[in-house]
Order: structure tokens, then sequence, then C-alpha cells
């Protein structure tokens, strides 16, 4: 990766390599999908032709980059979300049915 300014900083430093390699994943999507001349230049930076440097590469490829990567984060996130909301259903859900069957037994005459 080219180290030019970086301003930005990471919030979790663990996650720094898995970002770079998300980077590269949806760098080389964009650049095989897409019908944009430009996007050439792009996948000569994802296939290491130009020595990490992405400069020559317009602002406009890096934005779709950019903004496939935040439309992939918040596709896992609502998946993640779906899964918690999905626990928490089947949780309560299993605590009604464990309260109504202890209710009904309660109430049950017992044969002795």
């Amino acid at each position: 990766m080219a180290q030019g300014q970086q301003r930005n900083q990471v919030l979790i430093p663990q996650a720094a390599q898995a970002l770079d390699r998300f980077k590269y994943e949806v760098a080389s999507e964009v650049a095989a999908t897409s019908n944009d001349p430009q996007a050439q230049l792009l996948q000569q930076w994802y296939n290491g032709q130009t020595g990490g440097y992405g400069g020559d590469i317009p602002s406009r490829i890096w934005g779709a980059v950019g903004g496939h990567m935040v439309r992939r984060m918040i596709a896992a996130a609502e998946q993640s979300l779906i899964g918690q909301a999905t626990q928490g259903v089947q949780q309560s859900f299993r605590q009604a049915i464990g309260q109504q069957f202890a209710q009904t037994q309660q109430l049950q005459p017992r044969d002795v």
C-alpha cells in the first residue's frame, strides 16, 4: 500500500490487516466488473504493476471501491443484527413456552 498522507486512524489496530485485504478484494471486484477504461488502472494497481502507487487512479474509481466496501460492511452489520434479533425472539419464545408449560403443570390435577 502506498504511504502518502494517512490521516485515517484505524479504531481497532488488530483490524488493519483485515481492512487492507478487504480493500484489495473489493478493488479487484470493481476492476473486474467495471466497464470504465480507467478501471484498468485499478486492475494494474491490484496486480502490483504500479509498485503500490495508486495516485494515477481517479478519485471516482477509488470512491467506487470505498462505496462497495461500505455497502458490504452495512450488509454484514445487518446480517449480524438479524441474527441477534432472531436469537432474542427465540429466547423470549422459549421463556414464554416454559412459563406456560409450568403454569399448565401446576393447574392439572395429579393422579396419585
